[in-house]
This record gives structure tokens, sequence and C-alpha cells, in this order.
């Protein structure tokens, strides 16, 4: 193989036959990150990103404030982590807080079931995917989004406390997304509570082994809380996400625009049976 002369560069990959303009919306994603495009296609990604966000801010204005709850969507109704996450989708509601989730089955499922078994609120923020992952029935509110990005800043933009339970890549990057941005100032100082003990015991560990090595600070460790007992969960998001942030019950909802694609989260649908 001959060496490129001096100053070269490796020319990028061309994507011609997919256009951002007709990808279907479980490839967005995909696309998205395929690459430069062109300037065409780069700004019709722009907007399809824009038009994400807005989405997600006109059906979701009216739902906080929230507790986001982040888990898998494997976990099957049998599961002692089901029957947790339900008992915590409970509680939560029975604080007078949203129950917020993926939206999806597993974990998502138990606790907005959760809220629901209380008719409590319970709202759902999903994610348009190749294989299509369903949306549960227990939501009074839910939107899809096309990016996971927008996606998980929704998730954690209108909530006050972030429950994780058991789950995959994806509950520990919601988890590690969620403590990065309290750890930066980029959020203020919600409680985050990790519930299923066992199960991210070495998880648990290696974040103190964080700590001790120096690569986070001493005081990281603070911002979470593990515990396996709902009341102990629900005692200290009471204490770090009620008092501190000037959370009270309201019993008149805000005016919502149609104009604008906007419901009150009172208008909801009755709970399935």
């Amino acid at each position: 193989m001959s060496q490129p002369e001096p100053g070269s560069k490796i020319a990028e990959r061309e994507h011609p036959a997919h256009s951002s303009l007709t990808a279907p919306a479980q490839r967005a994603d995909q696309i998205f990150l395929e690459g430069p495009r062109s300037r065409f296609d780069e700004t019709v990604t722009l907007l399809r990103v824009v038009l994400d966000f807005l989405r997600g801010f006109r059906v979701l204005h009216f739902v906080g404030p929230c507790v986001t709850v982040f888990g898998s969507a494997r976990v099957q109704p049998d599961s002692p982590y089901y029957k947790l996450a339900r008992d915590m989708g409970a509680a939560i509601a029975r604080l007078g807080f949203t129950v917020m989730t993926g939206g999806g089955p597993g974990i998502m499922e138990a606790t907005n079931r959760g809220a629901k078994d209380v008719n409590g609120r319970s709202v759902g923020c999903g994610i348009h995917l190749p294989h299509e992952q369903k949306e549960n029935a227990f939501l009074d509110r839910s939107v899809t989004m096309h990016y996971f990005f927008v996606r998980k800043a929704l998730l954690i933009k209108y909530s006050y406390a972030f429950v994780v339970m058991p789950g995959g890549a994806g509950t520990l990057d919601e988890l590690f997304e969620a403590l990065t941005l309290i750890q930066t100032g980029k959020i203020r100082n919600f409680p985050i509570v990790i519930m299923g003990v066992d199960y991210w015991r070495e998880l648990i560990a290696f974040i103190k082994k964080m700590s001790e090595a120096g690569t986070i600070s001493a005081g990281d460790i603070d911002l979470i809380y593990a515990t396996d007992s709902v009341d102990d969960a629900i005692a200290h998001i009471r204490e770090k996400a009620i008092a501190p942030f000037g959370l009270k019950l309201v019993t008149r909802p805000k005016r919502s625009w149609a104009l604008l694609g906007e419901k009150s989260l009172e208008e909801r649908a009755p709970s399935p049976p």
C-alpha cells in the first residue's frame, strides 16, 4: 500500500442512498450519527430535531412536577422488581408528583401502573425504534420522540427526582446523564434514588472506588441514595425534592392553549381496567 502524500486526507464516506427528508422516524438517530451529510440533509435533520423538541415541549408542558423512573423494558410482571416499581409508582403519585417513565413495558409499565392504581398522574416519553417498543396501557399522556438525546433531555427536564430501577445499558446511561448534569451544575441537586440494591451492588461499589481514586468528588456519592424500602425512598424524595425547591400541592391546573397543542393533565383518559 502506497504512503499518502503529505497533507492528504482520507475522504469522508458519502451516504447518497438515505435522505433525512424521506428516512423513517425509526432511523432518525442512526442517520443523525452517520457523519457529515449534504448541507440540505443536515438542515433537514436540524429542523427535525427542533420539531422533536417542540412536540415534546407542547405535550409535556403541564405534566410536572415529575419524578422520573428509569429501568429495564425486559422485566416481566412476575419479577420482584416489577412489584417494587409498581409500589414505588403508587407511592410517588401519593406524594403528589406526576410519575414519568419512558412509556414502554417492563419497569416503565409497572411504575405507570402503580400511579394509576392510586389514580395518580402518569406520563410517558417514548422513542421510535426499528423494532417497535409498545407503549404501555397506563399513561394519561405520552409523546414518542425520534431522537434518543431529545427523549433523554425531556425525561430529565420536568423532574425533581430520579429513581433508578434494575436495567441495562440504557438505564446506566440515564443514571449517569442525570448524575453528570447535577455534578456539573447544569441542573440543581435533585435526589437520585437507586432501588434494587443487590442488583446494583457492584455499581455502587465502583462509584465509591471512583471517589477514592479522586476521579469524582467525595461529595458526589451523597447525590445517590440506595435503598429497597419504598418508605425510605419516599422520605428521601420528600426531604430533598419538596421543601428545598418550594414545591406545593395545587388544586387549580394552569390554563392550556389548544392552539399550541397543549392539554391540561387533568383532562386525562380514564384508568385502564
